[in-house]
């Protein structure tokens, strides 16, 4: 066998993607202040780019055509439409703007789901370093958490069902930075169509978060939250704290008489007291925490539709000096000097390109969402719909990974609150006879529901399975084991055994 060097010519295919088509895919997964960040980066690196301001541009019309790629998605497992979208920005291109001293992108949206959508575009924009270095997001922000961080944590790992979560959620948003929850949990049962006593259930496990005491509504509950771990929460201390003001008054006397203890008793439960921590969540950063701004709304029309429209006011605006790119391109210059000022204005436009695709498929996500979980809307969280990402983007003609990618640190304020996009998918559990299938967390919110209305007749899993039956979803009865294990329920043996010991 002999060995020697031979040139052959094959011919074959390979992705490419280039810089600018990988950071238009990485926008799609930036949060709105992130976004914010990168753009700002982008302004300082880019003589050509500036801010604009509200209002800014022309309106849009659903006939206008939009100045953005001819991809309709960005995706690394769309080949076709990578080349698509790389020959589209890559080429000289269309002028995509008035003539004048500034230059703008188009648009914001608003649709509507149902058959009577209406479009009204604003301005909005998007941005991406071409210069291969990436942004160093987390080194602008303190690394020290919040206590709306610490409490969402532990929310996560609390192993409560998605309708549960959604509950919680709300609760941590709704905690002042000193760590009490003082929301009328009736507010939030409307809001969230759930029922009181569940939203009061979810705020009770939630008051065994750390800092100990945390999510009190009053003084004198998150002193006793602290006093029942230590185990100190006895009938005198109990009759101490409704007496606050009394101690305050240090009128031990009266305090004697109240707790039915001795003076030197009182003193040592007031020393005591001495502590505790009356504001639990003064241990974590206050002032580095950013609030979560929704990048879509969501409001009801009179008609009973949903309106669903993008919140401009977190998309970041940019132009590009047109007039400025002329009047430099005249001047006599170096072929370096040249070659940076065409790179800047093929960058500039790039970005607000990706600005407006990616302010596009953010609605046109948020939109599919609401289309498919309008009964969450209407009637709250046990009506959330089986929903995955697939489903999504085979309606709006998209690959999963773009929805994965928009459905990413993305929120959307809606009149029973501020959720994640990711909050509204859920597994499916079939339902009997082939009829409909039911979202895995309205069953188990169904599932919690039995078993608080169980009173003296405890269910077993087998009647909680015939229950269900009866409502139309097929069911093991080792599922309804796991979903209420999940929702730290005790098994029915357990719950007779503490029935009989209350009674």
């Amino acid at each position: 066998m002999s060995i020697s060097q031979r040139l052959d010519m094959r011919q074959g295919q390979s992705l490419v993607m280039t810089p600018q088509l990988q950071q238009a895919i990485k926008l799609l997964q930036l949060s709105n202040v992130e976004l914010a960040e990168f753009i700002e980066a982008e302004i300082e690196r880019n003589p050509l780019l500036e801010r604009g301001e509200a209002g800014d541009g022309d309106d849009y019309s659903p006939d206008k055509e939009a100045p953005a790629s001819r991809s309709d998605e960005l995706s690394l497992d769309d080949s076709s439409g990578l080349n698509e979208a790389r020959e589209a920005m890559d080429a000289p291109g269309e002028d995509l703007y008035e003539s004048g001293t500034t230059s703008d992108t188009g648009e914001t949206a608003s649709q509507t789901s149902g058959p009577s959508a209406q479009t009204d575009w604003s301005q909005a924009g998007s941005g991406g370093s071409f210069s291969g270095e990436d942004y160093d997001f987390e080194g602008s922000l303190s690394s020290e958490k919040s206590l709306h961080e610490h409490l969402h944590d532990q929310l996560a790992m609390s192993g409560l069902s998605q309708a549960d979560q959604l509950i919680g959620a709300r609760l941590i948003d709704e905690t002042d930075e000193a760590g009490y929850c003082k929301v009328e949990l009736e507010s939030v049962a409307g809001a969230l169509g759930a029922d009181t006593a569940n939203v009061e259930a979810v705020l009770e496990l939630c008051q065994g978060f750390e800092p100990t005491g945390v999510m009190a509504r009053t003084v004198e509950e998150c002193l006793a939250l602290q006093l029942r771990e230590q185990d100190r929460f006895d009938p005198a201390m109990q009759a101490l704290l409704e007496n606050l003001d009394l101690v305050a008054k240090h009128d031990i006397k009266k305090l004697c008489e109240l707790c039915g203890v001795d003076k030197d008793d009182v003193r040592d439960m007031i020393a005591e007291l001495r502590t505790l921590t009356p504001r639990p969540g003064s241990a974590f950063a206050g002032g580095t925490t950013i609030a979560v701004a929704p990048d879509v709304f969501v409001r009801e029309m009179p008609n009973g539709m949903f309106a669903v429209e993008l919140n401009s006011d977190t998309l970041p605006k940019i132009l590009m000096d047109k007039a400025y790119y002329a009047e430099v391109s005249t001047l006599p210059m170096r072929e370096r000097e040249k070659e940076f000022i065409s790179e800047c204005a093929q960058n500039a436009s790039w970005l607000i390109k990706s600005l407006d695709q990616r302010a596009r498929t953010i609605l046109k996500v948020s939109s599919e969402i609401v289309r498919q979980q309008d009964a969450f809307f209407a009637h709250g969280v046990a009506h959330l719909r089986p929903l995955n990402l697939k489903q999504v983007a085979d309606a709006i003609e998209m690959h999963e990974s773009t929805v994965s990618r928009v459905t990413s640190n993305k929120y959307m304020g809606t009149p029973r609150g501020l959720f994640e996009l990711k909050y509204f998918f859920s597994a499916a559990i079939p339902g009997t006879g082939g009829g409909d299938t039911h979202s895995a967390e309205a069953v188990r919110h169904r599932i919690k529901q039995l078993i608080d209305g169980e009173g003296e007749k405890v269910l077993s899993d087998d009647q909680i399975v015939e229950i269900l039956t009866e409502f139309g979803v097929e069911i093991a009865r080792r599922t309804v084991a796991k979903y209420r294990e999940s929702l730290n329920i005790p098994s029915s043996v357990q719950r007779r055994r503490r029935l009989k010991a209350s009674a």
